[in-house]
Order: structure tokens, then sequence, then C-alpha cells
């Protein structure tokens, strides 16, 4: 719901929640993408679902992922106020690592990465989604490995998503080379 809030507390707790995939989730992006374009126009460059509700059939944590595209994620005040208006709230700024950016919004529930134009990490994580989409050997792999990191107790969600990164990196060696 539009300008709705959530406290952190809900989005970092280190309870993973792994569920069948619903497809009501391509809509609710839909819904989404929307939304964001009303608050940006021509500033939001490109706006794609990304992470595991993006791929048909793939059990996911109940939250959209969306990479949106600016010209220049390090300058904030270009995007930032018209997102926090339409119930995006920023909380997390990584400087260091392509200037990302994350905003959350509380229904549906949405992890939106804002990442500058031509950033490597864009293209990386839609190769990603692109190949789970085809491949479904390493959809079973990637949902298993899932399955498995999340039935363990995790300090913040962040640690169960830094956990997968060795079999990210392993599907990920295989789509490039695919």
């Amino acid at each position: 719901m539009e300008g709705e809030k959530f406290s952190q507390g809900e989005w970092f707790s280190g309870k993973v929640e792994i569920v069948p995939y619903d497809p009501v989730w391509p809509f609710q992006f839909e819904q989404q993408a929307e939304l964001i374009r009303k608050a940006l126009g021509a500033a939001a460059l490109a706006i794609d679902h990304a992470g595991s509700t993006a791929v048909p059939g793939l059990a996911a944590k109940p939250v959209l992922d969306i990479l949106l595209t600016v010209k220049d994620s390090s300058q904030e005040d270009s995007y930032s106020s018209a997102l926090e208006v339409k119930g995006f709230s920023l909380l997390i700024r990584e400087p260091e690592w392509f200037e990302h950016r994350m905003f959350k919004h509380f229904s549906p529930a949405t992890n939106l990465h804002v990442f500058s134009a031509g950033c490597p990490e864009i293209k990386r994580v839609k190769r990603f989604r692109d190949w789970l989409r085809i491949n479904e050997m390493d959809c079973i792999i990637y949902e298993t490995s899932k399955r498995r990191l999340a039935a363990r107790r995790w300090r913040s969600v962040q640690d169960y998503a830094d956990a997968k990164t060795e079999v990210i990196n392993e599907i990920l060696e295989r789509a490039l080379s695919g």
C-alpha cells in the first residue's frame, strides 16, 4: 500500500521463508514498475524484474527484487524523494559497491535495487535470471540450495543471501560459458 510503513526488524530478521512460486509475482512486479515509472518518469532508464520471483516455477522468498537503472545512483536527490512519496524507504547505501542503493516497499514486499547506467552488476543479475529461466537443472540446484540454507537460523537475511554466493557463482559460470 502506498505510503504504508514497516519496521526494519521485519525486513532484516534472520528468519527466511521460501514459498512455492506464485503466478501473481509478475503482476505485482508490473504494478511496482508502474509506480516507479510514475514517480520518476524519464529518470527511470530501466526497470527489471530480477531475483527468484522473476523465474517462473522457482520457489522464493515472497519478496520482489527489482533493478532500477538511473543515470547516476550516487545522485540520490534525483530519485530518492520521488520514490519515498510512493512508499519506498531507503535502507541501504553502498557507495563502495557500484554506488548501490536499496529501497524497501511494504506491499507488495519489494527490494528495489538502484544502480547507475552501465553498471556491470545489472548485466550479471539479469544473466543469472535469464539462465535460470531456461536451464531447469540449474534452477533445481539453486532452489535446493536455497531451501537447505533457509532451514538454518541466520543472524540476518543478508547472511542467508551471502551464503548463497557459492552456488550463484557456480551457476553464473555455467551461464556465462553456455
